[in-house]
């Protein structure tokens, strides 16, 4: 390949990613390609890689979890991708549009600071789940934001254990393509902590469109009416998320941009 391509490495509240600039889609990343790329071991390292298209000049997120399988969009990455497009001078500071395979999402982007995104409506499935782990098993909702989420309630998060190895999420069939599993400890009136496991990651520091469902199990769960805000803590850091009196999320964090990569040698056949 003669050409160089490089790749920026940034996170959200350290759920991180590899961002490859590609208005004009000339770059193809294969499956293999990405898993390599965000291997820990031997790569870059990072829980995702989005490929910043932009078809009929509209910006296009091509989000990819770390073994290299699609998902519909990211709540922490597409925040990481707004201040990539700013701070380069893709796009210039306050409201705009990105577009997702789970539809176009309107974001709030300063030019410093945290970044607010509507990530649209979030379902309660109303199915009859269980999440178990390391021999224990909880009681479970079944959210959609897009992408499917089972959320369960736990008295600590300490008895959950290292969650080396997937959580089992019963029946399987409400989870046709697999699921991200979110544990969840009740800190104060408003407050929550939480862990992730991200379907075709693993465990993660955060997951965006994890805490927006996170926060309407929650207000299910404590019978909050709506709008209901929450602060919510998982391992990298903290989030607000706002649920609006039609279940739609607004999710509110940082995302900050840390080095340059070139990736050119993970692209050669």
């Amino acid at each position: 390949m003669d050409t160089k391509i490089s790749a920026t490495y940034g996170h959200g509240t350290h759920n991180d990613f590899v961002i490859v600039f590609d208005p004009t889609s000339e770059i193809s990343i294969t499956t293999a390609q990405t898993a390599a790329i965000c291997n820990r071991a031997s790569g870059i390292g990072a829980d995702g890689l989005i490929r910043i298209t932009a078809p009929d000049g509209k910006w296009f997120m091509d989000y990819r979890n770390a073994d290299g399988s699609i998902a519909e969009m990211c709540g922490n990455g597409i925040r990481v991708m707004a201040r990539y497009l700013v701070n380069r001078g893709h796009q210039v500071e306050g409201i705009f549009a990105i577009d997702t395979r789970d539809g176009i999402k309107h974001l709030r982007v300063p030019s410093t600071g945290d970044i607010t995104v509507n990530m649209g409506q979030i379902t309660d499935e109303h199915d009859e789940i269980t999440v178990s782990a390391n021999g224990s098993i909880w009681n479970g909702y079944n959210i959609s934001i897009g992408n499917p989420h089972a959320v369960a309630f736990v008295e600590s998060l300490d008895i959950i254990g290292d969650l080396k190895d997937p959580p089992i999420v019963r029946p399987k069939d409400s989870y046709p393509e697999g699921v991200n599993v979110e544990f969840v400890e009740l800190i104060h009136d408003n407050e929550l902590k939480m862990r992730v496991f991200e379907r075709g990651v693993g465990e993660t520091q955060s997951c965006g469109t994890g805490t927006c469902a996170v926060a309407l199990a929650a207000s299910l769960k404590y019978k909050s009416p709506l709008p209901a805000k929450w602060i919510i803590y998982p391992p990298g850091g903290r989030l607000e998320v706002e649920i609006d009196p039609h279940n739609n999320a607004i999710l509110s964090g940082p995302a900050e941009l840390i080095s340059e990569h070139d990736i050119t040698s993970y692209l050669v056949s």
